[in-house]
């Protein structure tokens, strides 16, 4: 029989071995941080670079932005096929094979001589990050025995995530200003070479009595992977060309279809990629409906806040950029609040709150924003805060409400729920003023109807994303509600012996 995740008892021999403070895991944790990091790291600077990118392979549009899509829609659609692989061969084998993936694809780069080649590039990218990033939240969980160390551990390597995407813009403008664009890319390698460092060190072999033997779901993980890609490809559809537009209804018309597809087939398999059993757990179910709407909060508003105050209040890139701080500052800064908010009020309590937290940041942008950017700056801030603690606390509970040999697929199912969230917010943001906004919405000579226009555009969806995410919200808090989350129903327990 197989104890319940978080339990000490749920493997004698493999608790006495881990560390009981961080300071004895700081060499795992760099390994596991510098993963985490590449994925921060790596997007924002991407995309100070695409503009020289274009240049000089001589790039279109549609090329460049496969350049940034290939490597979203791979990575959001693998996640779970490689978290159940490493739930089945192995996390830290899984681990290292990405990251040696990682360091090759990000040396190829120097190579790279069309746009073509980089969008290759970017996808043997994305399935690295795939294997990779899923497994450090996975590892980081299972290195630890104590609740409370877990939620630091996670907390830290975000942390140094975090610090990765706010820096990255201003790091690769500098870098870009005295060498090739090619450079911000070869800095993943050096990245790739201290995580395999840490984690080889740091953390030893995988425990055989924390893996399953089942086999492979190989359709449930097509179909997955389908439902998944169309998911990520529909939003950006959608805000390209618009609700009149066939595209996007087939793409979600087939995510839709191989969604069902899916589900059935993880109702019926023997040995299915994600037994739907699992999910409905409580702690798993609320999780995902709490990262979900953290997701689609911070996409969406970050979308709209940067169309706001470039278009309609002609603010210059570079002091748009300053007014995002708020988000960023809180992002960073917020990590040190986590630890002593989630020992006060407790793992669930920290998760509904904070997850009400984003819900209300979304509110004061879609009531008050018309009055001036104080209101916009808290509602950053907000949104910013009660990310910093869900995107912690959310995943932590998922990962408390799964058996141990379930590990990487739960944290797989967290940052999909993330990824498809995003692109979500995005699209009904972007949707809602394509829309309400008659002409070019990049146009410089806007008139009045068109700025009372995307006045009501911005407003419109900021409220459409509140009602979202306040649904979402209200069913995880409602999921969590007068059960003993710490103790699985025994229908779900019989499920990990």
């Amino acid at each position: 029989m197989s104890a319940r995740p978080g339990d000490p008892t749920n493997a004698p021999a493999a608790t006495a071995r881990r560390p009981a403070t961080l300071r004895e895991a700081w060499i795992a944790l760099a390994g596991l941080s510098a993963v985490f990091l590449f994925e921060m790291l790596d997007n924002s600077i991407l995309g100070v670079a695409l503009p020289t990118i274009g240049r000089d392979l001589h790039a279109s549009t549609t090329q460049l932005q496969w350049v940034t899509s290939s490597y979203a829609i791979v990575f959001g659609g693998l996640m779970l096929v490689f978290g159940a692989v490493a739930d089945r061969f192995g996390r830290r084998r899984v681990m290292l094979f990405g990251l040696v993936l990682l360091g090759l694809a990000s040396l190829s780069t120097a190579f790279v001589t069309s746009a073509q080649e980089l969008v290759a590039v970017r996808a043997a990218m994305g399935v690295a990050a795939a294997m990779t990033t899923p497994g450090s939240m996975a590892l980081a969980f299972r290195l630890f025995a104590d609740d409370g160390l877990r939620v630091r551990a996670i907390t830290l390597i975000s942390t140094v995530g975090l610090v990765g995407l706010a820096v990255g813009p201003t790091a690769g403008g500098l870098v870009l200003a005295i060498a090739p664009w090619q450079v911000l890319l070869l800095v993943n390698v050096p990245v790739a070479v201290l995580a395999i460092a840490g984690i080889r060190l740091g953390i030893g072999a995988d425990d055989p009595a924390e893996l399953h033997r089942d086999p492979l779901d190989v359709p449930g993980g097509l179909l997955g992977t389908a439902t998944i890609a169309l998911a990520l490809v529909t939003p950006t559809l959608f805000v390209n060309g618009g609700t009149g537009s066939w595209e996007p209804w087939v793409a979600a018309a087939g995510a839709l279809l191989a969604g069902t597809l899916f589900v059935i087939r993880e109702r019926t398999a023997r040995h299915p990629l994600i037994d739907l059993r699992l999910v409905a757990r409580p702690l798993v179910s609320s999780g995902l409906a709490f990262k979900a709407a953290a997701g689609l909060a911070t996409a969406g508003l970050s979308y709209l806040v940067t169309l706001q105050l470039q278009l309609e209040w002609g603010w210059p890139p570079a002091l748009a950029s300053l007014g995002m701080l708020p988000q960023v500052i809180v992002l960073i800064a917020g990590g040190a609040l986590v630890d002593p908010f989630v020992r006060r009020v407790g793992l669930e309590r920290a998760a509904w709150i904070s997850a009400v937290t984003v819900v209300a940041g979304l509110a004061v942008y879609g009531l008050l924003n018309e009055l001036g950017y104080v209101w916009v700056a808290i509602a950053l801030a907000l949104v910013a805060a009660g990310l910093r603690v869900v995107g912690v606390v959310a995943a932590t509970n998922v990962l408390r409400g799964l058996p141990s040999n379930r590990t990487t697929i739960g944290a797989a199912l967290t940052d999909t729920a993330t990824e498809v969230a995003n692109g979500v917010g995005v699209a009904v943001a972007g949707t809602i003023l394509a829309a309400l906004f008659a002409g070019s919405i990049v146009a410089s000579d806007w008139d009045a109807s068109q700025r009372a226009q995307f006045q009501s555009g911005v407003t419109i969806g900021g409220l459409a994303l509140t009602v979202i995410a306040a649904g979402l919200v209200g069913w995880g808090i409602l999921r969590a509600r007068g059960r003993d989350l710490t103790v699985p129903d025994a229908a779900s327990e019989a499920l990990s012996r």
